[in-house]
């Protein structure tokens, strides 16, 4: 299985229980190996660890702006 890290930007601050849920709602999927905002200090970027080889970077972004239509792909 191949691996890659991406980084989404948010926009609008969530609270805490909206954060928890998208953190389980793309961990869930096909492809994605885990989703994690840092809870203490980066509130508003979530690190999304997947399989490029199962689902796309922009798959992944568009589930996301579901959340926050602007969110945006940040480079590592």
């Amino acid at each position: 299985m191949n691996t890659a890290d991406m980084m989404i930007h948010m926009h609008q601050e969530l609270d805490a229980a909206s954060r928890t849920e998208l953190e389980k709602s793309l961990s869930g999927r096909i492809g994605i190996d885990c989703a994690e905002f840092d809870h203490n200090s980066q509130t508003h970027s979530i690190l999304v660890k997947y399989d490029p080889d199962a689902v796309e970077g922009m798959e992944i972004l568009q589930m996301v702006r579901k959340v926050d239509p602007e969110a945006m792909m940040v480079g590592l």
